[in-house]
């Protein structure tokens, strides 16, 4: 038999699991995994079907095989290897190139948010101007 302080500390735990679960950084985890994943089979599908027949062709002519993949030495599949880093620097250059478009945006956002608005600084500069023609008309 279980007794009350074992079930209300299963009870508590689950109650813990379940809000870990709802809250949004584990959803948006989540949703970044799927995300990789089918980023990972276009950049696969990139590198095999467009990288290596149109660039990498005449080297693998030259050594007599049809894909990168199957590139070997002596039992060592070092043609995965090799696609496997192309892989790696077309996502890097894809991240690169898409973290500097976010920049960019971002920067242009704050100039636009730190601009001040046209009609406010003449009403300011029309302010000072006033101030400073009440100072001297006291003068």
């Amino acid at each position: 038999m279980v007794n009350r302080r074992t079930r209300s500390a299963a009870v508590g735990f689950f109650q813990d699991f379940k809000d870990f679960m709802v809250r949004g950084n584990v959803i948006d985890i989540a949703v970044a995994v799927i995300i990789a994943g089918a980023f990972a089979k276009i950049v696969d599908s990139f590198i095999f079907d467009v990288i290596t027949p149109g660039l990498l062709q005449p080297a693998l002519k030259a050594a007599q095989v049809e894909e990168i993949a199957k590139l070997s030495f002596s039992g060592i599949l070092y043609g995965k290897f090799l696609a496997t880093v192309i892989n790696f620097i077309v996502i890097a250059f894809v991240i690169f190139v898409f973290s500097k478009f976010i920049e960019k945006f971002r920067r242009k956002r704050e100039q636009e948010v730190s601009a001040p608005d046209p009609q406010a600084r003449l009403i300011s500069a029309l302010e000072r101007l006033a101030e400073q023609m009440e100072t001297r008309a006291e003068d």
